[in-house]
């Protein structure tokens, strides 16, 4: 016996677990697509996997989890409806989510799509004059369902031609959460929002986002998993510095060189207190450089590296520095240390 299927868009928040678990009581089996932004550091992407795997196992819910590829880099870098408060092209993004799941969805042999949008929730991609603007532009119009809101939109196709009724679902209307609130005790679902939200509604992770599209042009997934590690300098047009800021992502910056390291733009620095014959090892943070630095910067770089280390101000230091490279180049810059506050404000970019 034939029986119905709809694919639903699942962010790991209450709105997309209530919207699947309104479209199951219609009898319609429901399978789920999570699409991975390529933000997260690899442990952390592992732990949201497997929280939202831990959520939607509630509803019994095959998940398709898709690794977003360079077709969402370039949506990011131009998007044709502007951004938001920081790098969030929401509309574009939520465009591109659901004409990726329409090709799912047929691979799957489903008749809709189902999303946990509510009218009103976000200015930028969830009010009703952009539902109709994103239903034309996917090419789906009439074949969203949106449940939350169901009593406050138009027909879509599968109510028309009788496949579903949405007679029990909500009007839901705005940013208030207390009918979403009173429906997951109904259904006795736990939620709680994943770690690895959305990096680019954060203002800080924006404009280091900004910063890199200024200098370099274009965006890759190793570079935006860069944004989110340690502190990032801007020195020149052709050289940006990340300085670490505990033990966990001085390890970070390491393993990135050494994954990285036959890169000639790529440069590892660690601060010492310049003392002969053996030098101390000084205790404080790993940085990187990244790009083509003159011998300016690098001074300035070693610098920059001492007012975030152990060494007092007016001691001698050395930087020891590791150039990426067919053959790694060890080289030694002396500086004094300071602890001017005004250095890293005057170069950094958040």
């Amino acid at each position: 016996m034939f029986r119905l299927k709809a694919l639903a868009l699942f962010s790991g928040g209450l709105d997309s677990l209530l919207a699947i678990k309104l479209i199951q009581e219609t009898g319609v089996e429901v399978e789920a697509v999570y699409f991975l932004q390529p933000f997260l550091q690899e442990e952390q992407e592992e732990k949201l996997v497997n929280q939202l795997k831990e959520l939607i196992s509630q509803l019994h819910v095959k998940l398709h989890i898709i690794r977003l590829d360079q077709r969402y880099l370039r949506i990011l870098e131009t998007p044709r409806h502007g951004y938001g408060k920081a790098a969030n092209p929401c509309l574009d993004c939520h465009i591109f989510f659901l004409q990726e799941a329409a090709v799912l969805m047929k691979e799957i042999g489903a008749s809709f799509l189902v999303t946990g949008e509510v009218v009103g929730q976000r200015p930028k991609s969830q009010h009703q004059g952009a539902f109709p603007v994103i239903d034309q532009e996917t090419g789906l119009a009439g074949l969203i369902v949106r449940p939350l809101s169901a009593g406050l939109l138009p027909p879509t196709i599968p109510e028309e031609k009788g496949w579903i009724s949405l007679r029990h679902c909500p009007s839901i209307q705005g940013r208030q959460r207390k009918i979403q609130l009173e429906l997951a005790k109904k259904y006795g679902l736990n939620y709680q929002a994943p770690a690895g939200g959305c990096l680019l509604t954060n203002v800080e992770y924006g404009r280091k986002v900004f910063d890199l599209l200024k200098h370099e042009g274009k965006l890759d997934s190793g570079s935006l998993r860069l944004l989110g590690l340690g502190r990032h300098f801007r020195l020149s047009p052709k050289f940006k510095v990340i300085i670490g800021r505990n033990r966990e992502e001085n390890s970070k910056i390491l393993r990135y060189f050494y994954k990285n390291r036959r890169d000639e733009r790529l440069f590892l620095l660690k601060i010492d207190e310049a003392r002969e014959p053996r030098a101390y090892r000084v205790p404080g943070p790993l940085a990187m450089g990244i790009g083509a630095p003159s011998p300016e910067e690098i001074n300035l770089f070693s610098l920059l590296s001492t007012r975030y280390s152990d060494l007092a101000a007016g001691k001698e230091a050395v930087a020891r520095i590791l150039q990426g490279g067919a053959e790694h180049r060890l080289r030694k810059e002396r500086v004094t240390a300071t602890k001017d506050p005004a250095l890293p404000q005057k170069y950094r970019i958040t």
